[in-house]
């Protein structure tokens, strides 16, 4: 009984060959030691390693295959760089390069009104927005006169005079560039212009600009800044002199001419009272610590003498160490008399007498305890009461004396304000005529000998990377929506069979064999004799495949080379000394006959519904050791004669007389007649055209596959084009399903079948 294979398990295979005709092309890989090779497709390495990953050729093949998409992203990105490029108009750019002072030259020893120290990169940046301001910008705006500003303006007639028409500042903003230099205090000053000379001029109007701006800014804030210190010095003075005269008129109302004198007494007794709380604080806190210790081991039962401060009470000492003897002697006699003996009886008297009088003694003891804490938290109390009365004694000195101390510290405080704004003013003033630059002209602008603007080699190399980049991800994303098989990983991975072997797309003459009668299709290379040589050694490996007689060639749709590769592949078997049979089971459009140029006439529905032997209708010797059984015609019901008693006969008395019988079957996608034949095979084998059908119908189509009891050997990758050339089909169904389905002309019991070879139209 054949082992079902388990849905899309990998396995490793061997074609038996260790070169293939389009090795190079189609990356097949020969037999490994153990005897079960690996394929690939395209660099796929074979699932020996469990692994298939896309290499570089993968990817080439893609481009090729959709070259037209590539020429035609890059033919257009391309055309619009250059016609971009070459209809601009050319720019000029000039530079002015200024240096800012860290500090600004000293020329007196005041301090500025404006701090315009450079201390960090905040500072710097703020220079630069300076420079970027709308005040700069009119500033040069204003400087363009006449035949300057003529000039200037001849090359923007159009936005002058348009929808939205530009200003001189607006033209002077969208062409000027400040660029600060990375760690120095340099700026350059750039503008664009489409005449160089004046390119230069406006750029070192900006620079000029700024340098007067910043001294100019600087003297108008000192002038503001003496007029406002003025203003604060007339009020402040008179502010001073209120002051002065309340302060004097509190001192005499409360008599306050020894107060300084009186907080000191009361600040030495509030002294030694808070002295006084805190040592009785700690007293209590040692006394309470006690307290409850004893507390604690009342209410937890346990010996009171476990308590370090009782048990070293030098009493309670003395009556432990009498006890001890008295516990002992007790315990001495009690192991020669017993309780009622004299001797006994007196020792034990003499121990609870010992232990009465040392129980009293910690009780006596415990008691102390607890009276030093009352004593200590009295002694508290009255401490806390006596601070308590200082210091309401001590507030009421104070409340005279805290409104005097305020006014008097604002009166000290508002004179030394007072002389600060004068001692201000009078530098201000000194300063404000000294005019002083914070920055300097380092490189004037001149006129630029090339335009920075179009930039040909740049433009037209981004046109030309652009174009190729977008060309190339065009077609990667048109191969991305594709989801057509196209190779081993697609139907290894994807649709889950192993890659038995790969069929090239080859050009094809006829040749009439005249001995046999039968036109045989001969490849004009010699490899193709090999590829098929391959399939054969391929399932003759496999365990099994290599015995089984009857092989059912099916696929998923129409064209995909199916009975192509059923005949072949017979025609190969035979070759090699076996006695093969081809049996036509399309009962709906068959094929087999035209491939071997016979008649039609009789088949499988004669044998289906009893009208003829199998003897009557076998086309014997169409080659040396192989047979064919054609269809005889299209059937009405195709599904009820492959399903019949004498369908399943036809098969037992086919393995009877041959070695290896090939079924050549309908697409599964289309109709389920192979699904019906296949309980009756050894195995079957899965065409898929190249480029053809779509992974998900294939992938549904062989789970339906692998959920019979039956074998699936394989698939064999039909029609491979090594030149990769032309677009792929949009659709994987066209109008030739419809001959699968109705009643047409030549159908069994409509019309008599003829002797017309039919077209090969869908098939290899």
């Amino acid at each position: 009984m054949e082992e079902t294979p388990q849905p899309r398990q990998r396995q490793r295979y061997s074609s038996g060959s260790n070169h293939y005709g389009y090795a190079s092309n189609y990356g097949y890989g020969g037999g490994s030691p153990d005897g079960h090779g690996a394929y690939g497709y395209g660099g796929y390495p074979g699932y020996g390693d469990n692994v298939i990953q896309k290499t570089l050729q993968d990817y080439l093949l893609i481009l090729r295959e959709r070259i037209w998409y590539v020429l035609a992203a890059f033919l257009l990105v391309f055309s619009v760089a250059v016609i971009y490029t070459y209809t601009r108009t050319p720019l000029y750019e000039s530079t002015a390069t200024v240096e800012i002072f860290r500090r600004n030259p000293t020329v007196m020893q005041v301090q500025q009104v404006m701090d315009s120290e450079v201390r960090s990169a905040e500072d710097v940046n703020t220079q630069v927005n300076i420079l970027k301001s709308t005040s700069i910008i009119q500033e040069v705006a204003d400087q363009l006169r006449g035949e300057d500003l003529e000039k200037f303006l001849a090359p923007y007639h159009n936005e002058l005079s348009g929808m939205h028409p530009l200003s001189v500042p607006r033209i002077l903003e969208l062409n000027r560039e400040i660029i600060p230099q990375r760690l120095s205090l340099i700026i350059n000053i750039q503008y664009r212009h489409p005449d160089k000379t004046m390119a230069a001029k406006v750029a070192n109007l900006f620079a000029d600009s700024y340098i007067a701006y910043s001294a100019h800014v600087r003297v108008d804030e000192s002038l503001k800044a003496v007029e406002e210190l003025e203003l604060r010095a007339t009020e402040q003075r008179k502010k001073v002199d209120d002051i002065a005269r309340a302060l004097q008129s509190y001192r005499e109302k409360n008599n306050l001419i020894s107060l300084d004198q009186r907080k000191d007494i009361s600040t030495d007794a509030l002294k030694e009272l808070a002295s006084h709380v805190t040592q009785a604080a700690a007293t209590l806190q040692e006394a309470e610590t006690r307290w409850k210790q004893v507390l604690t081991a009342r209410q937890k039962g346990n010996d009171p003498l476990t308590l370090s401060f009782i048990a070293s009470d030098p009493n309670i000492i003395e009556l432990q160490r009498q006890v001890a003897p008295l516990r002992i002697a007790v315990a001495q006699l009690s192991q020669h008399y017993r309780a009622k003996h004299p001797k006994m009886i007196e020792a034990v008297d003499s121990l609870n007498e010992g232990e009465r009088q040392l129980k009293l003694a910690v009780a006596t003891t415990t008691s102390q305890i607890e009276a030093s804490y009352q004593g200590a938290l009295q002694n508290y109390s009255q401490a806390r009461s006596g601070l308590a009365d200082q210091e309401t004694s001590s507030l009421s000195l104070d409340r005279f004396g805290v409104e005097y101390t305020n006014m008097e510290r604002d009166f000290t405080i508002n004179e030394k304000l007072l002389e600060n704004i004068l001692g201000r003013m009078r530098e201000t003033s000194m300063s404000s005529t000294v005019e002083s630059q914070n920055a300097r002209l380092v490189d004037h602008a001149t006129p630029g000998r090339k335009p920075i603007f179009p930039n040909y080699p740049l433009n037209l190399g981004l046109g030309l990377m652009s174009g190729i980049v977008l060309g190339v991800s065009l077609a990667f994303s048109v191969a991305y929506l594709d989801d057509r098989a196209k190779s081993a990983y697609d139907i290894e991975v994807v649709i889950g069979l192993p890659l038995l072997s790969i069929i090239p797309k080859f050009k094809t003459l006829a040749r009439i064999d005249s001995t046999l009668g039968a036109t045989f299709v001969q490849p004009l290379e010699p490899e193709i004799d090999e590829t098929f040589s391959a399939l054969y050694s391929s399932l003759r490996i496999k365990e099994d495949s290599k015995n089984a007689k009857c092989i059912l060639v099916t696929s998923t749709v129409p064209g995909e080379g199916k009975s192509f590769i059923a005949r072949n592949l017979a025609m190969n078997f035979a070759s090699h000394g076996e006695r093969v049979l081809v049996i036509d089971c399309d009962l709906r459009r068959p094929v087999m006959h035209r491939r071997f140029n016979v008649e039609n006439l009789k088949g499988v529905i004669d044998i289906c519904t009893g009208e003829a032997q199998f003897d009557d209708v076998i086309v014997r010797n169409i080659k040396p050791g192989l047979d064919l059984l054609p269809s005889g015609g299209r059937s009405k019901n195709p599904a009820q004669n492959l399903s019949s008693k004498n369908f399943e006969i036809l098969l037992a008395e086919a393995r009877k007389r041959y070695d290896r019988i090939f079924l050549d079957t309908p697409p599964i996608a289309i109709v389920s007649d192979a699904l019906l034949i296949l309980p009756l095979t050894d195995g079957s084998l899965y065409s898929v055209f190249f480029n053809k059908v779509r992974r998900k119908a294939a992938q549904f189509t062989v789970q339906r596959l692998i959920a019979s009891s039956t074998p699936t050997f394989g698939a064999v990758l039909n029609g491979v084009d090594h030149n990769v050339g032309g677009y792929y089909h949009r659709y994987y169904y066209d109008k030739s399903y419809k001959n699968y389905y109705g009643n047409l002309p030549g159908d069994k019991g409509e019309q008599p079948r003829t002797k017309e070879i039919e077209s090969d139209i869908g098939e290899v």
